[in-house]
C-alpha cells in the first residue's frame, strides 16, 4: 500500500499513517497502483506544489482532502517529484487549489507516495537516464570550462549566450557544449510560428513567468560552425541540436543553419546535426534536409487537430503542414522523431492514442521521445478542447506505441552516426 505523503509549515516531509496515497489524471483522482509506480529514481527532486492541498484516500474509499497537519501545528501541502530524463510521468500528483491562485510553475510535477519507509514516483523508465542524471552536471569545474571556452572565441555569440543558460538556468546542453559531449544545444532563431501555451522561453501575461530568455539575435553561419565543429569532433555520442528552449523555430533561420551545416560538414564529418522543430514550416525544413541534416525530432501534443491548435496556436501552418515536413525529412534520409509531449488524462485519451499510432505508422516515423509536458494542468484543460474516450493510462499509451512495426521508444535524441 502506498500512502499519503505530505509536507508541513516546519518543512518536514510526513507518512500519513492512514491516508492512500492519490494521483490524478485529467480531471480525477485515482488511487496508485504498482503499474504506475517506481522508486524514486536518482536525479529526482521532491517539490512542493504551491498553493496545493493534498489528497488521499480514506480506508471506506472516499478521496479527502488534508487540510491540517495531524502531527505538527500548521498546515500540510501537497508535494510532488521533478524526474530526470528517462522517466515518463504517469500520474499529476493529486491535491486541490483555489481558483484565484496564479498558474503553477512550467514544471513536471509527478505523484509521489511512501511505501515502507521508501519514497515512490508515479514513473515508467523509458530510456537509459545515465546522461542526464543532475550528477554530471553542475560541477565543479563548469565555471573555469565555460571561461576557458570563451576566451578561445570572444567574439562568438552563441557561446556567450550558452554560457549564460549553463550558470544561471542550469541548461544541461548548454553545458554539454563546455563539457564537450554528448548532445549540446545550438540556438540560432529568435522568431516562432507558433505560440504555445507551455512555450519556456515566451510567455503571454496571464500564464505564468518564462523560466529563461529566448535569444535575441541571429547568429552568424561562422559562430555556429566555430561551436559545433569541436563538440563534433569530442567524442562518440556527439550531437549538436538546432531548437532550443531558449529560441523559436529554428526552420525559420534556414538560410543560416543550412550553411552552417555546409561549413561543419566542410570541416568534419563525425557526429550528428539534429533539429528540433515544429515542423510547421515546410520549405525551411527541405532546405535544412538538403544541406545535410542528420536528424529531425518534431514537437508533437496531439495528432488531433483542434488540439493541436489549441496547443500550438500555429501561424500560417497547421497539422498537415508538420506531416509534409516529416515526409520531406524522410525523403531526404534524415531519421525522424517526434517529442512527444506527455500529460496524464490528455495524451493517454483513448482517441488520443488511436489518432497518434495512425499518424506515426502513417508518416513513418521511427522513433517517439516521450517529453514530460511542464505545465499547470488545470490551466491547460481549461484551453483545451473536451476529449472523448477512455483513458487508458500512459502505461496503455506506451503498448500502444510498442505495437507499431519498426518504431522505438524512448526520452530523448540518440545519435544517428
Amino acid at each position: 500500500m502506498y500512502h499519503l505523503l505530505f509536507a508541513g509549515d516546519d518543512g518536514q516531509l510526513y507518512d500519513h499513517r492512514t491516508l492512500r496515497a492519490a494521483g490524478r489524471t485529467g480531471d480525477r483522482f485515482v488511487e496508485l497502483v504498482d503499474e504506475d509506480m517506481e522508486k524514486l529514481p536518482s536525479g529526482a527532486s521532491l517539490v512542493l506544489v504551491p498553493g496545493g492541498t493534498p489528497v488521499g484516500l480514506t480506508r471506506a474509499g472516499q478521496f479527502t482532502t488534508l487540510e491540517q497537519n495531524p502531527w505538527a501545528d500548521g498546515r500540510s501541502w501537497a508535494v510532488g517529484a521533478l524526474l530526470p530524463q528517462g522517466y515518463t510521468r504517469t500520474l499529476l500528483p493529486s491535491y486541490m487549489r483555489h481558483k484565484q491562485e496564479r498558474p503553477l510553475p512550467l514544471l513536471g510535477y509527478t505523484a509521489v507516495a511512501c511505501r515502507n519507509g521508501e519514497l515512490y514516483a508515479a514513473a515508467r523508465r523509458t530510456d537509459e537516464p545515465d546522461r542526464w542524471n543532475p550528477a554530471h552536471y553542475d560541477t565543479a569545474d563548469l565555471p573555469a570550462r565555460v571561461r576557458g571556452k570563451l576566451a578561445s572565441l570572444p567574439e562568438n555569440r552563441i557561446l556567450s549566450h550558452l554560457a549564460h543558460c549553463a550558470l544561471e538556468y542550469h541548461c544541461f546542453t548548454a553545458q554539454n557544449i563546455f563539457y564537450g559531449r554528448w548532445e549540446g544545444g545550438l540556438p540560432v532563431s529568435p522568431a516562432c510560428n507558433a505560440r504555445c501555451l507551455g512555450c519556456i522561453s515566451l510567455q503571454p501575461a496571464d500564464c505564468c513567468p518564462s523560466p529563461q530568455t529566448r535569444i535575441k539575435f541571429r547568429p552568424t553561419p561562422v559562430e555556429v560552425a566555430e561551436a559545433a565543429v569541436p563538440h563534433l569532433d569530442g567524442g562518440e555520442g556527439a550531437i549538436v541540436s538546432f531548437g532550443q528552449g531558449c529560441e523559436g523555430e529554428p526552420a525559420l533561420a534556414a538560410g543560416i543553419i543550412a550553411e552552417a551545416i555546409g561549413l561543419i560538414r566542410g570541416a568534419t564529418g563525425l557526429g550528428t546535426i539534429n533539429m528540433n522543430s515544429n515542423g510547421g514550416h515546410t520549405a525551411g525544413v527541405k532546405d535544412i534536409c538538403r544541406a545535410g541534416l542528420d536528424a529531425i525530432r518534431v514537437s508533437l501534443i496531439s495528432a488531433l487537430e483542434d488540439t493541436y491548435n489549441a496547443y500550438y496556436r500555429p501561424r500560417d501552418y497547421g497539422l498537415p503542414d508538420v506531416r509534409r515536413s516529416l515526409d520531406a525529412a524522410a525523403s531526404h534520409g534524415v531519421c525522424t522523431s517526434l517529442n512527444l509531449l506527455v500529460l496524464p488524462g490528455l495524451t493517454d485519451r483513448a482517441d488520443e492514442v488511436k489518432a497518434l499510432v495512425d499518424f506515426v505508422g502513417e508518416a513513418g516515423v521511427e522513433l517517439v521521445q516521450l517529453r514530460n509536458l511542464n505545465i499547470d494542468p488545470d490551466w491547460l484543460f481549461e484551453r483545451l478542447p473536451g476529449g472523448g474516450g477512455d483513458i487508458i493510462g500512459v502505461t496503455g499509451l506506451l503498448e500502444a506505441l510498442e505495437e507499431v512495426p519498426g518504431l522505438s521508444v524512448g526520452s530523448y535524441s540518440h545519435p544517428v552516426r
